[in-house]
Order: C-alpha cells, then structure tokens, then sequence
C-alpha cells in the first residue's frame, strides 16, 4: 500500500503531545501497514544576543579546546588551564588566600590585574561587572586603588604561595583555589616539578555554537544557545494510507481536531511539497544534520555601535542582514560620503533610544 502525507491540525504547544498519541495507537493495533511516520517539523535556531547567549571569561594562559564556529554540548570541555609545578628547589614560606580581581579598561585595550588578601577583603559591592573609576578603593583597608576608569571582568579566589629557593631568591605563584592542591604546608621542602596545583578546566553550561574574542588578560567564548523552533505550529504531519478506519483513528485521537481538509474530503500534500519540509526538518537531515539557523536581533535600518575592527567607534545603519553568514552591512559615513561595511555580529552592539 503506498502511502501519502496528510495535515493534522492540533493545539499549539501539544504536537509532540499528539505525535506520540498516533504513534502509540500504530505500534500498539499493529497499524504500520496503515500508518508510516509522524513528524513535527522543527528547525535548530541559534540566537547570538541577550539571554540565549552563555558568556565565560577565560584567562589568556588557559589552553581552548574549542574554535569560533564550534558546535558544543552542555559537559563538553571548552578551555583548560594546565597544571602548576615548581620551578625550583625551595620551600614554603607563605600560603594565603587572595581574591584576584582583573580590571578591564572602557575601550577594553588595556587591563590591570589586583590581588587583595581574602583576610583585608574588598569594598563593598565591587562583583563582576562592576565599573571602577581611577582612584576608587578596591581593598577594605585602602591599601589597593584602581589605576584605571574600567568594569571588573575577573573576579576570583586564588591561592598564594611563595617558594624560597635554595640561593634566597623568592618564586611567587598564584593558583586556582580549587585546584590548589591541599598537602601543601608552610616551611613544606619541595622540588623542582612538583606539584602545586591540577588542572582547571572550564565546560559550557549548555548546547550550542562557540564565538571566541580576544581580549589583554582573557578569552571571551561565547555560547550561543540553540533551541528547537516548531515550523508549522499547530499541524503533525503523518504519512498514512488514508481509509475510513484510519481516518476515525487520527481524528479520536485526544487533541486531535482535525485534518486539514477540502469539502471534508483530507488533502494529501504534494510530494514536491513534502520534499522540501523533510528537507527543512533538522531530525531528517543527514549531512546537514548538524546546521542551524541563526537568529539575530538586529533589523535593518536599526543604528548600530562598531566595537572591534578597524572601524572601532564608528557608528551606523544596518543596510542589510546576513544571518546565515552572522554578518550585516552596515552603512558608515568615512570622510563625508556613506560606504556599505560587511561586519560580523560580534563586532556591532546595538544602540537603544
């Protein structure tokens, strides 16, 4: 029997609801000779701004395990910061805990990196993203002052420790406190390749698609989420050899209301038709089974900020969006006249008013 698609029309938000009700009633009354897949055509869509954008700052010396452009999942390992030994023969004479803060300057060129006493602390309603001005205080005690007007990028604990080697001179180390490694003691004799502390690694929080900018002390990697977006909501689409049985199936079918139909009669969809929704579908993909759609929140005719690039600063109107590429054209006025610039999303922020 050969069979063809049919539309059922349903509740938005219960197609997968109804999906596995029909397929339930096939499997359970042996109907397979009657009724094939049943499908909810859904697309991979990636967005690349606000919440569905998962943000981690990376110090510099950490090792990526991930490109720009990079698919990951949630678990998987993005960065890793390598093991700490000692450099020298020596011996522990200092262990203290120290909050490490990195200060990022407002054009985001320049940073300055702090490290204040766990026990001094530091002021008060100074976090991560904090904006600084020169001169503030950072610890309690004023005895450390921002040296520049910036946002507080890295806020973390660390480990101090101080090695005196053998010929009197001093190796200073600071280290991730988690991985600080806790055998450790003041006066504790070492040698050179020791251990003093594992292996950090960082893993993305969620699926999706990695975009890495470089900054002075750190790597941004961004993760921009993706989710499944419903094509057609409200509509299964089920493959069947339409009969007056099979069609009484379908349509008692809880949240079923429907198959879309002309003068009652269930209209087929055109092969051509369906050939091109199968095609859509990311479930039915094969080599492409890994590509997304992008979704951008940037409309043309919107006024845009340059961030990065050799345009840095400039200011413009997005001429055209290119989501599939994460690019636009935007229109910047250079020595009087408007000149079209192919910009990557990441190097445009969008100005609101």
């Amino acid at each position: 029997m050969k069979k063809a698609w049919y539309i059922v029309q349903t509740y938005s938000g219960l197609e997968q609801t109804v999906k596995e009700a029909i397929e339930q009633k096939r499997d359970l009354f042996k109907l397979n000779d009657f009724i094939g897949r049943v499908i909810v055509p859904e697309e991979k869509v990636v967005g690349v701004k606000g919440k569905k954008v998962e943000k981690y700052r990376i110090p510099s010396t950490a090792k990526l395990h991930v490109a720009s452009g990079d698919s990951v999942k949630k678990g998987d390992a993005i960065a890793e910061l390598p093991e700490v030994h000692v450099r020298h023969d020596g011996k522990i004479v200092e262990l203290r805990n120290m909050r490490k803060l990195v200060i990022e300057s407002v054009d985001r060129k320049n940073s300055r990196t702090y490290y204040v006493p766990s026990s001094t602390g530091i002021e008060s309603g100074i976090r991560l993203g904090s904006r600084l001005r020169e001169g503030m205080p950072i610890a309690k005690d004023k005895s450390v002052y921002c040296e520049i007007d910036g946002k507080v990028v890295q806020n973390d604990r660390v480990k101090k420790i101080v090695i005196e080697n053998t010929d009197g001179q001093e190796d200073i180390y600071f280290v991730p406190f988690e991985t600080f490694s806790k055998s450790l003691r003041v006066n504790q004799k070492l040698k050179a390749g020791e251990l003093l502390a594992d292996k950090k690694t960082f893993v993305s929080n969620t699926d999706g698609i990695v975009e890495i900018d470089t900054y002075g002390a750190y790597k941004e990697v961004k993760i921009s989420k993706v989710t499944m977006r419903r094509l057609f909501p409200g509509y299964v689409f089920v493959e069947m050899y339409m009969t007056e049985e099979m069609w009484e199936v379908i349509k008692n079918t809880e949240h079923v209301i429907n198959f879309v139909s002309n003068a009652g009669q269930p209209i087929p969809v055109k092969k051509k038709e369906m050939n091109a929704i199968l095609g859509l579908t990311s479930s039915q993909k094969s080599e492409k089974a890994n590509e997304v759609k992008i979704e951008i929140n940037i409309s043309v005719g919107e006024h845009v900020k340059i961030k990065k690039g050799p345009f840095e600063g400039f200011t413009g109107v997005v001429q055209e969006v290119k989501p599939e590429r994460k690019e636009l054209v935007v229109a910047v006025t250079i020595f009087g006249r408007e000149t079209p610039v192919v910009l990557h999303v990441s190097e445009v922020e969008k100005i609101e008013g």
